[in-house]
């Protein structure tokens, strides 16, 4: 029998005042909850509170812009925006800054959402399967969109036969399970890392309380920031490849 996660207390307080709203949209979509009382899960609850701390961040942001007189977080907003620009030239090369909005987007969402993990009483969304999914889903449908916008359909297409007519029933097959396999390798990477750095961190916080919580949360932290960027440079790699010319 599978347990039951235990309600964060964010996921008490909706599925106390807000069960009924999500109720009636499950089973609008032919999805009835399981337990019509608990319609809301964790994973759900963070995503949301973790998109309106990002709204809260960017309307103080953009209350405190300042050409002359740039704040800490305007500087390091600034930072990260150069950073993504940066990287997203080395890998997409061609009008790369027209990316850079939805690379810079998907990064500072999977940040967040890795990091308010370490917060006692919160727990990342990404630790759960349905986030990063989701998120290589996405990531896979705009890199074809973006291919397709590029080259045209014909184009496209064509490109996943290969250089040569020849080695077009051999490269087809190819490229097709490459493509269909990415969405999973994004998935599985985000997700066990996010899943491990949690459990090793809950697993510490419980055995002591201060020295080795403290190493084993900066690692959380660091593997925040690495699997936010990783997640992101695969996604550029593949929107390279995607509306690259030499195809």
């Amino acid at each position: 029998m599978q347990e039951h996660e235990v309600d964060l207390w964010t996921t008490k307080l909706f599925n106390q005042f807000l069960a009924g709203p999500l109720d009636s949209l499950l089973n609008a979509i032919g999805r009835p909850p399981a337990d019509p009382a608990h319609p809301w899960q964790n994973w759900i609850t963070m995503e949301i509170l973790v998109v309106l701390i990002i709204m809260v961040v960017f309307g103080i942001l953009k209350s405190r812009l300042s050409a002359d007189r740039p704040g800490k977080l305007q500087l390091t907003f600034e930072a990260i925006d150069n950073f993504v620009a940066g990287q997203a030239h080395d890998a997409v090369e061609h009008d790369s800054s027209k990316y850079v909005p939805f690379f810079g987007t998907l990064f500072i969402f999977i940040l967040f959402m890795n990091l308010i993990g370490v917060i006692p009483g919160f727990e990342s969304p990404t630790m759960t399967p349905a986030v990063p999914c989701a998120l290589a889903i996405s990531v896979f449908f705009f890199y074809h969109a973006m291919g397709l916008k590029e080259h045209g359909v014909g184009r496209y297409i064509a490109h996943f036969a290969g250089p040569m007519p020849l080695l077009a029933p051999l490269m087809v097959p190819i490229e097709l399970i490459s493509h269909l396999a990415r969405p999973l390798s994004l998935t599985i990477r985000l997700y066990a890392n996010m899943f491990a750095g949690e459990k090793v961190t809950v697993t510490f916080l419980a055995l002591t309380y201060f020295i080795l919580p403290s190493v084993f949360m900066g690692l959380h932290v660091f593997v925040a920031f690495l699997q936010a960027f990783i997640f992101m440079l695969l996604t550029m790699i593949y929107v390279g490849g995607a509306v690259a010319h030499e195809h």
